[in-house]
């Protein structure tokens, strides 16, 4: 197990849970931190709710007392906005802050936050020296190899993130364009490496061992930062630290998350909130399309619970 440091941050492997909007909450960013993730992010959250303090905004920062080291992930495209945001209270509790500028998403793109920064460096400088100044946590920046596919600007902007004041940046094989399609370019990344002097982490396509070993012969990253490939499965953390295969126990997997958002969350919102999950922990050879539809239509905790204890016996 490798550790590697962020300034003053010491991971716990070099290992890191990506930010994934509608999956990474509280406990299942618990479970994969006590699976040996390195680091967990929260889901991106907006700067600019946050200044409003809009509650929902504010939930999504909730956090339990094992996941450690942890980091908090927002995005925006206004200077002030961006640095008033690392100053909020409600971040004080994460290790590091991280600034999203590679998500692809079209509602996000259009308000020029996310991976629209990839085309105006002069103000992802600017927020990344505003938020650097505004805290002394970390700062580390995650962004895609370029917002067009003819258009590769990752070393560039990676050097001007560490310019910046970055702490550590993590880079998506990807274009913008490309979506979370098509293959990932581990070369650009590897090239990002050799030019910039603060850790790199690599993220794209990891769902094993195998792809670990891979990334990191290819690109010499420092760490890799593992997104869809955790879901319904956080037990890949540490498969891929120890280099062994695990036979978890999933139903108790999915009680212990579904019992740590109800001490939160109501229950409606629970069950209405799980269900994307429960589809992720149904799959592989838990696949069961047909228990899937049929509890989909329950809405009360204990029931879903006893139909799930009759699928795995």
């Amino acid at each position: 197990m490798k550790t590697v440091k962020i300034k003053n941050v010491e991971l716990k492997s070099n290992l890191i849970l990506a930010p994934m909007a509608g999956f990474t909450d509280l406990a299942f960013r618990s479970l994969c931190s006590g699976f040996g993730a390195g680091l967990t992010v929260t889901e991106m959250v907006s700067a600019k709710a946050l200044s409003y303090k809009n509650k929902k905004t504010e939930e999504l920062l909730f956090t339990l007392e094992n996941e450690s080291p942890k980091a908090v992930q927002i995005f925006g495209h206004e200077v002030e906005v961006m640095a008033e945001a690392c100053k909020n209270p409600l971040l004080q509790k994460f290790d590091i802050i991280d600034i999203n500028m590679g998500c692809p998403a079209p509602k996000i793109i259009s308000n020029g936050d996310g991976s629209a920064l990839l085309k105006d460096f002069e103000l992802a400088r600017n927020i990344i020296e505003a938020c650097v100044k505004a805290t002394e946590k970390p700062i580390t920046v995650k962004f895609r190899i370029g917002f067009y596919d003819d258009e590769i600007v990752a070393e560039k902007f990676a050097k001007m993130c560490e310019e910046a004041g970055a702490a550590a940046i993590t880079v998506h094989g990807r274009t913008t364009k490309q979506g979370y399609s098509g293959s990932v370019d581990y070369e650009i990344i590897r090239k990002v490496k050799d030019a910039v002097s603060i850790p790199v982490f690599a993220n794209g396509d990891c769902r094993s061992r195998e792809d670990y070993e891979k990334i990191m012969e290819i690109t010499k990253a420092d760490g890799v930062m593992i997104g869809r490939a955790a879901l319904g499965r956080p037990e890949i953390f540490k498969e891929i630290n120890e280099n062994v295969t695990l036979k978890e126990n999933k139903l108790e997997q999915i009680k212990w998350h579904y019992e740590r958002m109800l001490e939160v969350y109501s229950e409606r919102y629970v069950v209405l909130y799980m269900r994307s999950h429960l589809a992720q922990y149904l799959k592989g050879e838990y696949k069961n399309s047909k228990a899937l539809v049929e509890i989909l239509k329950i809405d009360k905790y204990a029931d879903i619970m006893a139909y799930l204890c009759k699928i795995f016996g």
